[in-house]
């Protein structure tokens, strides 16, 4: 049987078997389909996650375990804040370069996108990539982690960016713009990838 074919059989069998047998959890579920097809748990694991993240099959209401592979988990729902965060830092580093100060309304998004950029991508990726899950302060909902993260990642950024500009200014590049804002999107960048990295790892040894 060609790749294609396998694939083509798998997810139609996943689907078949969320309809028709309504399994309770994806643990049931892959046990189900394993019933119909001789597959490893990973790789009905990474079909089920791919079809969640196309909108074929809905789990939001079953537990799902993480992808034993980083580039499947980064398909799915539970990397989105990552892609969200790369394409803040990349939109803002594009209009702080192409967009003049002066070049009104557009000025505006400049600043806004500005201030995230400065007061809050830095230190939040910073922050996931410390405490990819959970942060280490015991809280009784999760909205108070959300609020917690939030404060967090601005004192961090607070903290962080006057440290790049201190090492700017003993280098040749000095405390310029592009320095500055290139420092933060490498930053930023790096944090955010370590994190994701070691979410998906956690979430797979849960």
């Amino acid at each position: 049987m060609s790749n294609n074919s396998k694939a083509d059989a798998l997810t139609k069998t996943i689907i078949q078997t969320m309809n028709k047998r309504k399994p309770q959890d994806v643990k049931q579920l892959i046990t189900l389909v394993r019933e119909s097809l001789p597959l490893t748990e990973g790789e009905i694991l990474d079909a089920i996650l791919k079809l969640q993240s196309q909108g074929k099959i809905n789990l939001d209401n079953q537990p799902l375990p993480a992808s034993p592979k980083l580039a499947t988990f980064m398909k799915t729902n539970q990397a989105l804040w990552y892609w969200v965060t790369i394409a803040i830092a990349t939109i803002t580093v594009a209009v702080v370069f192409t967009v003049p100060e002066d070049f009104y309304p557009w000025s505006y998004l400049r600043n806004v996108l500005g201030i995230i950029f400065v007061l809050w991508l830095p230190g939040y990726a910073f922050i996931k990539a410390l405490f990819p899950v959970q942060v280490p302060i015991k809280t009784s909902t999760e909205n108070l982690d959300t609020i917690e993260r939030i404060a967090l990642s601005l004192g961090i950024s607070i903290a962080l960016v006057p440290i790049i500009g201190l090492l700017l200014n003993y280098t040749p590049w000095g405390i310029h713009l592009t320095p500055i804002v290139l420092s933060l999107l490498a930053l930023t960048l790096v944090f955010a990838t370590t994190a994701v990295i070691r979410e998906q790892q956690i979430k797979k040894q849960a």
